[in-house]
């Protein structure tokens, strides 16, 4: 049993290079980012100067204060980044189409653990005003 894939369709992947890891970017971020708030989440994010091989670099977080427990967290963020997974593609095109690089920080706000349907929800809804914060801000994150 085999299962071709067209050669048109985009893999639906997260891989390391999307991953927000660098330090000095998570703070420039947060010292010089742009920041709104959707139902669910705080996003704080920046257009990049640097080139990525991806238009996109997210990290995500949850509070410790909010979820005691690290599976909990654990569990709300394996949530987040796979809602993210499935409705990237909006954003990239869009940034593909403006050529332009973003990172952005995603966190959770609030104190109870949210099913995976509302999480997918609101991450579409983040998505949605974020391309419309890309479009309206010329901002640029200061040069790591």
């Amino acid at each position: 049993m085999f299962s071709f894939i067209d050669m048109n369709t985009i893999r639906e992947t997260f891989k390391k290079d999307e991953r927000l890891c660098s330090i000095k970017t998570i703070s420039s971020l947060f010292e010089s980012g742009n920041i709104f708030h959707t139902s669910l989440f705080k996003v704080v994010w920046g257009k990049c100067p640097v080139s990525f091989p991806y238009p996109a670099r997210v990290a995500f977080s949850v509070s410790k204060k909010g979820f005691r427990l690290a599976v909990t967290r654990n569990l709300i963020k394996r949530r987040m980044r796979e809602a993210y997974r499935k409705n990237k593609s909006t954003l990239y095109d869009q940034l593909l189409a403006e050529n332009t690089q973003i990172a952005f920080f995603v966190i959770l706000k609030g104190n109870a653990v949210p099913d995976y349907l509302t999480l997918e929800k609101s991450m579409k809804d983040m998505i949605n005003r974020l391309i419309a914060n890309i479009k309206s801000n010329t901002n640029m994150l200061p040069d790591q």
